[in-house]
């Protein structure tokens, strides 16, 4: 019997067989940001270990730092600026690359790794972050873990994990015009349930995947943990060579040639068997929006928001009827035409150049509605220089949006920045739980595409109507 590509991965790492499922793994690559870094490197100094491979270890300062310009260590997050001074400290003290605030390499973690060719097909990676899966987007296998593990990580180049379950996703057909990676992962999430994915190694396949971008994979593969999945990832492919080729941190020369030969093998075989699978018609497909607390409240932008009183399970039912009190709406509502606050470009679900590209090709010659606050943060500094270099921070100025320096900024809420109570944003990034972007808020996840067309329309609106895509 064949194997997938999960189980040729997992294989290639295995260290030890510890029973019960349960396996040593070896560890390529581990990830730290200061939110969580300090912490694991705390550890390690208090147990008294050292960092085996200094090299193998990367620092980014992206959760807690401000993306406003002229932006230091001070920080709006209580407590923030010693994160970030500790974190420092510990990782030059361990001989850890850091992507510091003011350096050109300064990003989100999960926009870093892979531009910088940190992140690898075949690789293993690891981070303190529930987002890295997204780098499962080049055909790496990684996932988030905890400070505690980070520390062991760090001390060992090994972790103990049980082995997951695998499935296979396959979107087929071709997408419609104005749909992307994230009207798919939301339409899997609300036809299959948050927790539709938990327990397994989520590959992404079919036809519709290997016509998307890398980066568009890296978007899919993001919100695989919303989906409750240990992990997403896509097969490498010509795609991804030529994508990594050139990296900063990818093989060079001889090296090269090497790995491209091996990741050319990095596919599931034709007879392998997964312990589930779910086949998507591209057809059914529509650019979506979320209209309640978890993403799988996730309807086409034509859809209304749905009536508790439809669904026999008095839990489900009951959950409805709170994020419905949450977000202010009532059964039947639709969502064209719902007035908004704020729009929100940025994360490491949305925030590289093609989507930035997307979402100004809405934006051009448009101004953003009054009464709407509208922000674009790049997701590295490489993002925002590249964009810059082709005018798109002017058309984002131009249109009313403040154009921000790379960070997660509001993606999530800290403690620092934040949209306001009672506020209704629609937002390119993964989670739309309640308070995720401040104490109260109403976060509507969408494509940066639907964020900028309702941005211009001060409502949510159907980008397909603006042109442009």
């Amino acid at each position: 019997m064949g194997q997938s590509l999960v189980e040729k991965l997992w294989e290639r790492h295995c260290v030890a067989d510890l029973g019960d499922g349960t396996d040593l793994v070896y560890i390529d690559r581990v990830l730290l940001h200061e939110r969580t870094g300090s912490m694991a490197l705390k550890g390690l100094k208090e147990q008294g270990r050292a960092v085996r491979h200094p090299d193998r270890a990367f620092v980014c300062m992206d959760h807690i730092v401000d993306t406003l310009p002229g932006r230091g260590d001070a920080t709006t997050m209580p407590g923030g600026t010693a994160f970030i001074q500790e974190t420092r400290a510990a990782a030059q003290a361990a001989g850890i690359r850091i992507f510091d605030i003011g350096d050109d390499r300064q990003g989100i973690v999960h926009v870093v790794s892979p531009e910088q060719g940190i992140a690898l097909p075949g690789a293993t990676l690891v981070c303190p972050d529930s987002h890295t899966c997204t780098q499962g987007g080049l055909g790496a296998l990684a996932w988030g873990i905890g400070s505690t593990e980070a520390a062991h990580a760090l001390a060992t180049q090994t972790l103990v994990v049980r082995r997951p379950k695998t499935m296979r996703v396959r979107f087929e057909g071709a997408l419609a015009p104005g749909v992307g990676a994230k009207d798919m992962i939301l339409h899997l999430i609300a036809a299959q349930g948050a927790s539709g994915g938990a327990g397994y190694a989520i590959e992404f396949a079919g036809g519709a995947v290997a016509a998307l971008s890398v980066e568009a994979r890296m978007t899919l593969c993001n919100m695989a943990v919303e989906f409750a999945a240990w992990t997403g990832l896509v097969a490498p492919d010509a795609k991804t060579i030529d994508w990594v080729r050139g990296r900063p941190f990818a093989p060079k020369g001889d090296l090269w040639d090497t790995a491209v030969a091996d990741w050319r093998d990095l596919t599931s075989d034709a007879d392998a068997v997964f312990d589930r699978e779910i086949v998507i018609d591209c057809a059914d497909i529509a650019p979506t929006i979320t209209w309640g607390t978890s993403p799988q409240h996730a309807v086409p932008l034509s859809g209304r928001v749905p009536d508790p009183a439809d669904i026999t399970d008095a839990t489900a039912a009951q959950a409805q009827r709170r994020a419905q009190d949450y977000m202010g709406l009532t059964p039947g509502t639709p969502l064209i035409g719902l007035p908004i606050d704020g729009a929100f470009i940025g994360s490491c679900t949305n925030s590289r150049l093609s989507d930035l590209r997307a979402a100004a090709s809405i934006l051009k010659g448009r101004k953003v509605a009054k009464g709407v606050r509208a922000i674009c943060v790049p997701g590295s500094m490489q993002v925002k220089a590249a964009a810059e270099a082709e005018g798109l921070h002017l058309v984002f100025r131009d249109a009313g949006f403040e154009w921000r320096e790379s960070g997660c900024s509001m993606c999530f809420f800290a403690g620092g920045e934040h949209f306001g109570k009672g506020q209704r944003v629609v937002t390119s990034t993964n989670r739309n739980f309640e308070n995720r972007q401040g104490p109260g808020t109403r976060s509507h996840l969408a494509s940066p595409v639907t964020v900028a067309a309702s941005a211009i329309a001060g409502h949510i609106a159907d980008p397909r109507t603006l042109g442009g895509l």
